[in-house]
């Protein structure tokens, strides 16, 4: 267990609607937004040597030890037609999903002093969020999916699965946390933020803090190592978990002399019968 301080969100002050823009100020390194960031000290779960407590849907996340049989990494176009079709097999393989497509990822390197946060030089979050609201996830299925298969699909269950893997170097520097689905209260905890892209909008959710939340990492995850984080779920009975708040937060154990995070996440709308 470690102690680490994560930022969550606070409603504007005015109680206007929450917005954020995607793309930072070139001279800050901030984006704009009209909500407040507060700083909450919590506990955090290693669990390796026990990742099979928690799966995909009851947790929200699932880790998974599997090497990529693409290393590089070095551009868009080589991660879409090398990365991308090994990966669509492997989000198959673990849900049982009959169609997946992957619609977009991030390369996140960290970078001490560095402010720039734009779309070809990213740094790992530190914002406890969900990717989603159940809006947005609806919204991209019609981005990205043909209009004429897009009926069919809602009708049916899917899910938004991030798959988010270490790359070049082992993942103990800034690494990813996790919270346990069960442990948060979708009606009080979470809020609904604009997403401002320059042509459209989108939407995310903001995590307000709770003393109820059960945070989990698994520390030095290797390259050979993978975290599912499922962002939407359509299927909302029961006790299945529909998404997973996470960020990246400062590890107190960090060896010294530990190389910078570096990380790719591929997002993907996963598609059942």
């Amino acid at each position: 267990m470690v102690s680490a301080k994560l930022i969550y969100f606070s409603p504007p002050p005015d109680g206007s609607r929450p917005y954020t823009n995607i793309n930072s100020d070139p001279s800050t390194g901030e984006r704009g937004k009209n909500w407040v960031q507060k700083e909450h000290t919590v506990e955090i779960e290693d669990l390796r040597g026990k990742e099979g407590s928690v799966t995909l849907d009851t947790a929200g996340f699932q880790f998974l030890k599997k090497a990529a049989k693409h290393q590089s990494f070095a551009t868009d176009d080589v991660i879409k037609n090398e990365y991308y079709p090994e990966s669509i097999e492997l989000i198959k393989e673990l849900t049982g999903a009959s169609k997946v497509v992957l619609f977009d990822h991030t390369v996140r390197r960290n970078r001490p002093g560095d402010t720039e946060d734009t779309p070809g030089k990213r740094r790992p979050v530190a914002q406890v969020h969900v990717d989603q609201t159940p809006a947005a996830a609806e919204a991209r299925v019609h981005r990205h999916m043909p209009t004429s298969e897009v009926k069919s699909l809602l009708e049916h269950r899917y899910q938004i699965i991030n798959l988010w893997r270490p790359i070049d170097n082992p993942a103990y520097d800034f690494p990813l946390t996790l919270c346990d689905y069960r442990s948060v209260d979708a009606q009080k905890d979470l809020v609904p933020v604009r997403l401002i892209y320059p042509d459209r909008e989108g939407e995310t959710f903001g995590v307000k803090f709770s003393p109820e939340h059960k945070w989990k990492y698994m520390r030095g995850m290797n390259t050979d190592e993978v975290v599912f984080i499922k962002c939407f779920d359509s299927l909302q009975e029961g006790d299945v978990a529909v998404f997973t708040p996470h960020t990246g937060f400062q590890d107190s154990t960090t060896p010294k002399d530990a190389p910078l995070r570096q990380s790719i996440e591929l997002r993907a709308l996963v598609f059942y019968n």
